[in-house]
Order: structure tokens, then C-alpha cells, then sequence
């Protein structure tokens, strides 16, 4: 464990790839679930979904750190997973939406008492949803609909229909565009990424569904730009977070398209200060420094954005304020999550085969909002 200016950090070794992290909610505000995708590079047919219990007061004296996690279940998948998402459903279970590189795309449903998987959906294994792997997936609030892209042009809006999953095609621009991201933005509009930091706002109501679009590259010199993670804030969603390629996350207003808001990175114009120099793996807006003043901000206002990086940074960003560094880990963090019931906890996928779980105290969180 290490701690610093409020803040307490366990890294917990897994003995195997941590892809991909997400918290689950579960029914009572006292516990805490994660889930993972995991994989064994050595070991064929080793991909799993492996879900958690996070004991968030551990004995600090007990040097065996890792008894904090306790694995609960696990699901094994024929494919390494892409990306992971979850959501809550009428049901009342957790869903676990997830996608692999094989181009399918599985439901898991968990208890939200005990954590066990009680039931699995998929599409027809036979006839992926995409040719090649599924880039992303991102779940409704509800846990009935989610949005698949793949760097293979396809856009997928995948539902669950009499304990099946069914798909159809929104999209397909046969390969010509390639997509990387996926956000949703409301029940009817998302948002997707990818190569030459594009950006395309959706609606499926529409015929056709693409409503608006933002082209650019905002890559250093002649370098292809890609974006790698997008997120929206619930009652802004006009307004998309991006992460991407050299260190860039910024922020794309869709009422002025061609503005972004440069947070960290500033591509040729140099208006964003450099948190990391390399990939920014995944973004999402900061809940735990927005506690007040959201309803009388500006419309326009950025809120402060949580970041990872290829090269170890876990930062929060704000326009027009120093970036604020967490962690500095000596290999990649390869996904992040904000507990959404408890956002002074963020859970880390770190490259080196290891969870890392950072508890920021109150006072932390204070100082990042009054910066």
C-alpha cells in the first residue's frame, strides 16, 4: 500500500493481464463489486470474466494486500475481451455487457447479493457482428440495449428479446471508416470515434442515423490521430470527452463543431498543457469534484475529466487549470473506473498483471474541486 496527500494506493497482483476494469452496483450501499477482464498471454483459451468483492476498510498491519479483493465468480470466454461495460436491469440483477476479439458480444447477468453469474446471452456465435474484433460496446442505462463499432466499419445496436440477444446493422460504411469508441449520449443518441480523430454523433430515430460529425486531426505533425475512449455527462450530452492518440483529451461541443477544447495535449496549436505523451486509454468526467454547482454552471463548462495513459499517468485534467497527477506507475494503465455509489474509489487495470484500487479521503476531493 502507498498514501500521500490524502490519498491511499494498493496495487494487488492477478498473476495474469488485467484488460479491463468496471465497479458493479450491487443492493447494498456496503458492498462493493468489480469486474474484470482478464487473460494469460501464455496460456491459449485463457480469457475470463472474473467478478470481485472489494473489502474497502482492510487491515492495513496484514501485509497480505491481497485478501482487500476477493474473488466471487468467474466466466470463462472463448475470446480475449475488447471491452467491457455494465449497467443495472429491471430484473434486478447486474448486467455485464462485453465484447471479444473473435466480433461477438455477450449478456452477463450477476447476482447483486452475492455476485455469482446466473445467467449468459449472446448473438449467434456462428455470425459475428463484426469481422475482426468489436472495437467497443457500451450498455443503456437498464441493461435491454447497448451499441457495438468495429474498426471494420459496422455499427451494431445489439437488444435483449426473449432471454436472446438480437442485432441489426445501423451502419456500415464497408470499411471505409473505421471506429474505435462508443459512448451513449441519451436513449435514442451516442457517440463514436476512430481513426483521424473523427468524431460522429448518432441518432437512430434518423434515417440512416448519423446526425453530425467533426473531422480533424489533432495528432502532433503528421501522425494519425485515433481515438480511444469517450465519455458524456448526462445532462450535457452535447458536449463529448475524448481521449486518444499523443497525450490528447479534449472536449467537442457539437452546438461549435469545428472548436475543440483542448485539456491535456494541444496537438499544432499547443493549448493544452502535456499530462502524457502517449495514449490515453480511457476518459471519464470526474464525479467525485462535482458535488455542487453543477445546475448553475455554465452550460459550456467543462467539468474536471479523469484520464489514464500508455505510459502509467491516472490524472484529472480541467480547462484552464494544472493537471493533477494520482499515480505514476512504471507500465501502462490500461483501463480506470469512478465507483459511481463511492467516487473517492477508482479501481486501475494495471499492464503488469495487477488491480490497483485508489481511495481518495474528502479533503483530496475538496482540493481537486477548489482548483
Amino acid at each position: 500500500m502507498a498514501g500521500s496527500g490524502g490519498l491511499q494506493y494498493y496495487r494487488l497482483p492477478q498473476y495474469k493481464s488485467v484488460d479491463v476494469v468496471r465497479w458493479l452496483r450491487p443492493l447494498s450501499a456496503f458492498d462493493r463489486f468489480i469486474a474484470a477482464a482478464v487473460h494469460n498471454p501464455d496460456v491459449v483459451s485463457s480469457a475470463a470474466i472474473e467478478i470481485f468483492s472489494l473489502n474497502p476498510k482492510p487491515n492495513t498491519e496484514n501485509p497480505d494486500h491481497d485478501k482487500l479483493l476477493n474473488l466471487r465468480s468467474s466466466w470463462p470466454s472463448p475470446s480475449r475481451i475488447t471491452s467491457l461495460r455494465t449497467s443495472e436491469s429491471s430484473r434486478k440483477h447486474l448486467v455485464v455487457a462485453l465484447s471479444t476479439f473473435a466480433g461477438s458480444v455477450y449478456f452477463l447477468y450477476v447476482d447483486p447479493v452475492d455476485a455469482s453469474i446466473d445467467l449468459e446471452l449472446s448473438v449467434d456465435e456462428e455470425r459475428p457482428l463484426h469481422s475482426g474484433p468489436v472495437s467497443a460496446v457500451d450498455i443503456q442505462a437498464g441493461g435491454y440495449e447497448c451499441v457495438t463499432v468495429g474498426e471494420d466499419g459496422r455499427v451494431n445496436l445489439v437488444s435483449v428479446c426473449q432471454a436472446t440477444l438480437e442485432s441489426r446493422v445501423l451502419h456500415d460504411s464497408r470499411g471505409l471508416v473505421s471506429y474505435t469508441a462508443a459512448k451513449w449520449g441519451s436513449q435514442e443518441e451516442f457517440a463514436t470515434g476512430g481513426l483521424g480523430f473523427g468524431l460522429q454523433w448518432w441518432d437512430r430515430r434518423k434515417a440512416g442515423g448519423l446526425v453530425s460529425q467533426f473531422k480533424g486531426n489533432w495528432a502532433q505533425g503528421s501522425m494519425t490521430g485515433l481515438v480511444h475512449s469517450i465519455d458524456i455527462y448526462p445532462s450535457r450530452n452535447h458536449i463529448c470527452v475524448v481521449g486518444g492518440s499523443s497525450g490528447m483529451v479534449l472536449a467537442w461541443d457539437r452546438r461549435w463543431q469545428q472548436q475543440p477544447i483542448f485539456l491535456s495535449g494541444g496537438g499544432l496549436t499547443g493549448t493544452g498543457q502535456a499530462t502524457s505523451e502517449s495514449d490515453v486509454w480511457e476518459v471519464q468526467y470526474d464525479i467525485g469534484t462535482q458535488t455542487s454547482g453543477i445546475n448553475s454552471a455554465p452550460t459550456s463548462k467543462i467539468f474536471p475529466v479523469m484520464m489514464c495513459s500508455e505510459d502509467g499517468i491516472l490524472a484529472v485534467v480541467e480547462q484552464g487549470e494544472a493537471p493533477i497527477e494520482l499515480l505514476a506507475e512504471d507500465c501502462a494503465i490500461n483501463s480506470f473506473d469512478i465507483n459511481p455509489q463511492h467516487p473517492s474509489e477508482v479501481v486501475c487495470g494495471i499492464e503488469w498483471e495487477s488491480i490497483g484500487i485508489l481511495m481518495r479521503q474528502r479533503e483530496s476531493l475538496s482540493l481537486l474541486t477548489e482548483t
